[in-house]
């Protein structure tokens, strides 16, 4: 399938002006709103606020789970599907649209959606396939203080980052002053598609399915994502996303890229270490190796309506999603993320983002097969990573591995 993505996350998505107020949740008839989400704060808030459409002949039921990708494909397969709303993004979108799991949403927009902003509408082949409501991306945190007794100036490349933790830990001030992402599975291989879109190099053989990582940009990413360790726990290897939010809460890490949807979090100093807060900057991801565009990938967050249930829940369902990202809901909430939403005011948590996405972050590949690679990915860079195998031999088992699903899935 040809995937045309008519939206790109930049500053014009995330600065959007005020638009007409949605009415209140009141969905008319009978219906049953299932959601199938992943499981951060911002996607439970809009659950919890769809869940305020319940009443009367329509339920509201919801599943946050990291496990939403390996659900959400055989979850809406059966018919009737068991989920009536899938939230995705731009890798998990991909499987439902190729297995034909998703409706088209225009009539939907037509009676329900007319304060939908256009730059919300994800067009697939000239048809809208989700409803983006936020912006994402990974982006730098670091303790402004901490730099400052090291005499270093803001980090704006991964080299730079790696003189900082040497520097920081000979001065005595952190024994471990970096922290990533970098747990076996999917976190594992985000960190090397972020690193790898910094080098500028292309997944993929122009108009091919076959891979091209096994080269000089594969082998930096690997290099630097390595190199990084070193600054780092010994348990690096046993960190996700929200692992390293804790440590550098508990004030045991001076430079992390994090997710820009935990920024709120972070912020709020919930749970932090005094000084940790008020020193913490958001500042856009680094380059890599002498490229000029942020190692990381940029992301919006959406939601579909399911094929195979019928136009009563679709409907109730639209309708209880467009409730659980309105602009009154943002308006309260509107540290929690990036929002795409009318109205919005990007406050301090959406910093990070937005410089990333004004410094030309890519977008996450949208090819059907990019989810085979990332997970070739999640499995082959472990051995690499704690230190067994070799950077050519993790290339290689990546590319066997991918080869022989590519195969198997009809791509090659």
């Amino acid at each position: 399938m040809k995937l045309l993505l008519k939206t790109t996350v930049s500053l014009g998505v995330l600065c959007l002006t005020a638009g007409a107020a949605f009415a209140e949740c009141g969905i008319e008839g009978t219906g049953s709103v299932r959601i199938l989400s992943n499981d951060f704060e911002a996607l439970r808030l809009v659950n919890t606020t769809a869940a305020e459409c319940a009443g009367g002949s329509v339920t509201v039921t919801s599943n946050a789970t990291a496990e939403h990708k390996n659900i959400q494909v055989p979850a809406l397969t059966i018919n009737p599907a068991e989920y009536s709303v899938a939230v995705v993004a731009n890798n998990s979108i991909v499987p439902l649209l190729n297995d034909d799991l998703i409706r088209p949403l225009d009539d939907l927009i037509a009676q329900y959606g007319q304060d939908l902003q256009p730059n919300q509408l994800i067009k697939i082949d000239g048809k809208t396939m989700a409803i983006a409501f936020m912006g994402n991306a990974q982006h730098l945190f670091y303790r402004k203080d901490i730099l400052d007794q090291a005499g270093i100036a803001e980090p704006k490349t991964y080299e730079d980052i790696l003189a900082a933790a040497e520097k920081i830990k000979a001065d005595g001030l952190m024994q471990y002053p970096l922290a990533a992402s970098d747990k076996p599975g999917w976190d594992l291989a985000a960190e090397f598609v972020n690193t790898y879109l910094g080098t500028g190099g292309e997944f993929f053989a122009t108009g091919s399915a076959e891979l091209d990582i096994d080269n000089a940009n594969g082998l930096k990413t690997l290099e630097t994502m390595k190199a990084l360790t070193a600054y780092m726990d010994p348990d690096y290897l046993t960190f996700d996303a929200n692992g390293i939010q804790a440590e550098y809460k508990a004030g045991n890490v001076a430079m992390m890229v994090q997710w820009g949807s935990l920024a709120g979090d972070m912020l709020n100093g919930e749970g932090a270490a005094d000084g940790v807060v008020e020193n913490t900057v958001l500042a856009a991801a680094p380059t890599v190796g002498g490229g000029s565009v942020p190692a990381v990938a940029l992301w919006w967050d959406g939601f579909t309506i399911a094929k195979n249930i019928s136009d009563e829940d679709a409907a109730a369902s639209f309708q209880a999603m467009v409730h659980g990202i309105s602009p009154d809901m943002v308006a309260a909430n509107p540290t929690v993320a990036t929002w795409l939403v009318a109205g919005y005011e990007p406050g301090p948590a959406a910093v990070g983002v937005i410089a990333t996405a004004n410094a030309g972050a890519r977008a996450y590949p949208m090819q059907p097969y990019m989810g085979l690679l990332h997970t070739a990915l999640s499995v082959e860079l472990a051995e690499f990573m704690a230190g067994s195998e070799s950077a050519e031999q993790a290339l290689a088992d990546v590319k066997a591995a991918y080869d022989t699903a590519a195969k198997e899935g009809g791509y090659l």
